[in-house]
């Protein structure tokens, strides 16, 4: 797959922590330090600035996930990377196991029904704490359909680019 411009978003900063430049950030990989094996990373600000990043390291302290920047030393410059977010290649991280899926993969995905009827495609997914959930969108709304297989979500090919559900297009 080339995936030159296709990024992962797995965190973001949440901003300096001491006066050493150390730096809280919110990591979506499991585990939550697994982040740092994959760089380099793209940093992104809400402008939509980039630039590239390698050489973080950092801990998971049970309480935050710590990162320390190259050249930064100070509170002031780990100040400045508050709200970044990080980015990877789709290519850096490893295939997920079977069944599993990244949620960037089903992003665009048609959805269907298990009677045909075409609810839009994925937007997006969010999680709950007690499952994630599909955002399925149309020109006219949206379905919010649990992902929980294969009792809502009976299947996925990523070939054809298509999520089957069991859910009433009506809901």
């Amino acid at each position: 797959m080339n995936d030159s411009g296709h990024r992962i978003l797995l965190g973001r900063v949440l901003g300096a922590l001491g006066l050493r430049g150390e730096v809280r950030i919110e990591s979506w990989t499991e585990p939550r330090d697994a982040i740092f094996r994959y760089q380099p990373w793209t940093l992104r600000d809400a402008q939509g600035n980039e630039r590239a990043c390698s050489g973080v390291r950092g801990r998971d302290t049970g309480k935050h996930v710590l990162a320390i920047f190259p050249e930064v030393a100070d509170r002031d410059a780990a100040e400045a990377l508050t709200g970044l977010e990080i980015h990877v290649p789709r290519s850096a991280l490893p295939p997920p196991a079977p069944g599993e899926y990244y949620w960037a993969d089903l992003e665009g995905l048609r959805v269907r029904t298990v009677e045909g009827v075409d609810l839009g495609r994925v937007s997006h997914l969010f999680s709950t704490g007690a499952n994630d959930v599909l955002v399925a969108r149309d020109d006219e709304r949206e379905r919010m359909i649990p992902f929980v297989q294969p009792q809502y979500v009976t299947a996925i090919d990523l070939e054809q680019g298509l999520v089957t559900v069991d859910w009433d297009p009506e809901f």
